[in-house]
């Protein structure tokens, strides 16, 4: 296995804990917070949508597709503390925008090159990743963090342990 065949399988392994942790989870459930002050699963899905978008955009520009008008601007710090259920999208309408992002990611991924991989990064996403190669390898990351916050709020809803 390479690099590249490595970050393929976090991609899809943050991919089914992702989707499993959210499979029986309500509209009204991804508004719950894990404990006070911290951000529910609607405001970190649009925040990861919105990072990943981002990161990869940015090291790899035209690599994602664009997001929803308006989109980026319901997850912002912000936004953050807001638990009315019209500031963010529904459930079905956040994992079909994680849907065509992840999908064109992993494609992403498939296509790049050893120096793709190995290509400087700059600007702001340099604090996180240095090369392209480390923007693609960082996505799983930040996802499967996000996730272990979701099974806390799962155990609170009584929903049992997935792993």
């Amino acid at each position: 296995m390479n690099a590249l065949d490595s970050i393929r399988y976090s991609l899809g392994m943050s991919d089914m804990i992702c989707s499993m942790y959210l499979q029986d989870l309500s509209d009204d459930d991804l508004l719950q917070r894990p404990v006070e002050g911290a951000n529910h699963i609607a405001w970190q899905l649009g925040h990861l949508l919105v990072s990943q978008n981002q990161i990869v955009n940015g090291a790899l520009p035209g690599s994602m597709p664009p997001l929803p008008d308006g989109f980026a601007e319901k997850f912002t710090k912000e936004t953050a503390s807001s638990d009315r259920k019209d500031d963010f999208p529904r459930k079905d309408e956040l994992l079909s925008i994680y849907r065509q992002q992840h999908d064109a990611l992993l494609k992403r991924a498939g296509e790049l090159t050893p120096e793709e991989f190995e290509r400087p990064v700059s600007g702001p996403i340099q604090r996180i990743c240095k090369t392209a190669g480390e923007a693609i390898a960082f996505q799983p990351t930040h996802w499967t963090m996000h996730a272990g916050q979701w099974a806390i709020l799962r155990r609170k809803l009584g929903r049992p342990p997935l792993f």
